[in-house]
């Protein structure tokens, strides 16, 4: 029974109806399914391209894992427990950093900055060369310190690399009494020079970043030789990086967080997120609005074969048959539709990712609208306008069951 529903059901979709507007209605109908549909595709798939941009312009600074500790600022790497870490299998570089707040001065400006103290691992851990703008990564030469700062807080300093004047880095001494006499004293104070200029294009690291070696930021904090503030880590399998963050946190304890990529930037990705679920509803409430012109098609259809209902039930069939003819009718014009307008939608986007024809302009990171199709997108988009189109035809199905107890 439910293939002959849907057999006829396909040939009302296609055959010629006795009033001609009905075949318009339908056709806006599934013409307005099929743009909605490959809308949804289009704007998702690059607010995705977007996503892993940003993604991508962390990943050069941020480290596949990052531990800190649940409580207090800075722990101590020195112990069995940190061994276990570094000896770990799918551990391929182990880096200890210091992230702590000071001035920095240069000339006649300062400006509060966020000093990061680096090992000599720091560029086997992150891609930090693939960012450097100006000069070279450097943060000791050998003979003299130096510094590589974010091209936001060179700007406000007015910096760049290899300039000869030192710059200057002050940081509240940790112990003893603040001298009101001599405020000066109660610093301690670092100078260096500075090597090169980098840039993620996310302001929290071009305008606050200056990374400096972890020996002189153990000495400008006052830490000890194995005190830290972080510990980052580069996996030789990043695609097994969720086996491995639950083994080390099981190796670790409750005493210490253990953050991959999108937890180190949890409020940043969660705000995409949203950014994208919101305008999903929004073009699904658009969609929504096409999907209901079925209401109107379908409506006309019914009152269009009421001869074709009567000649169905002298045959022999029943009500449940005759109402799923039309239900079905109703769901071929929106899933017709939605697989056009998917299609439709991928097709542009591997158009837009080949050849790059929407463009930002020159002043953006990237020239073109970056685009990435998923596969768990539009699933979501068919399934809603599957659902959709169902509920925009279950509701003129129920004239036929009126009109059966009239009779």
């Amino acid at each position: 029974m439910k293939r002959l529903a849907f057999f006829i059901a396909w040939r009302y979709l296609f055959s010629k109806k006795s009033h001609n507007a009905i075949n318009i209605v339908s056709g806006i109908s599934a013409a307005g399914v099929c743009v909605g549909a490959a809308a949804l595709v289009c704007v998702l798939s690059v607010l995705n391209g977007f996503n892993a941009l940003v993604e991508q312009m962390f990943s050069a600074f941020d480290p596949d894992l990052k531990i800190t500790a649940v409580e207090g600022k800075s722990f101590r790497t020195g112990t069995e427990v940190f061994g276990k870490i570094k000896n770990h299998p799918n551990v391929a570089c182990f880096s200890e950093t210091i992230e702590e707040n000071a001035l920095v001065r240069f000339t006649d400006k300062q400006v509060p900055a966020t000093i990061k103290g680096v090992d000599s691992v720091f560029t086997q851990l992150t891609q930090i060369d693939s960012i450097i703008t100006s000069g070279k990564f450097t943060v000791y030469d050998g003979a003299f310190e130096r510094c590589v700062a974010g091209v936001g807080l060179a700007h406000k300093l007015g910096l760049n690399a290899f300039f000869i004047d030192p710059v200057k880095i002050y940081a509240p001494k940790r112990s003893g009494q603040i001298s009101l006499l001599r405020p000066e004293r109660s610093f301690n104070e670092s100078s260096l020079f500075i090597a090169g200029l980098f840039s993620v294009q996310q302001i929290q690291y071009d305008d606050e970043y200056m990374l400096v070696s972890l020996g002189l930021a153990r000495a400008l904090f006052d830490y000890e030789p194995d005190q830290v503030t972080a510990v980052e880590l580069k996996l030789k399998n990043p695609a097994d990086i969720t086996r491995t963050q639950k083994e080390l946190r099981e190796i670790l304890g409750g005493n210490y967080n253990v953050y991959d990529r999108y937890e180190q930037q949890e409020d940043f990705f969660r705000i995409m997120k949203v950014e994208k679920w919101m305008t999903f509803l929004i073009l699904a409430f658009i969609l929504l609005i096409a999907v209901f012109n079925i209401i109107g098609s379908l409506s006309m259809l019914i009152i269009d074969k009421q001869k074709d209902i009567e000649i169905l039930r002298d045959l022999g069939a029943d009500h449940t048959l005759i109402k799923n003819i039309f239900l079905l009718e109703g769901w071929l014009i929106s899933g017709c539709g939605a697989v056009i307008g998917i299609v439709a939608g991928v097709i542009l986007c591997l158009l837009q990712q080949t050849f790059g024809f929407l463009r930002l302009g020159s002043n953006y990171v990237i020239e073109a609208y970056p685009v990435q199709v998923q596969a768990g997108d539009v699933l979501l988009i068919l399934c809603t306008v599957l659902l959709l189109g169902f509920l925009a035809a279950w509701y003129p199905t129920r004239y036929i069951q009126k009109n059966k107890q009239n009779n």
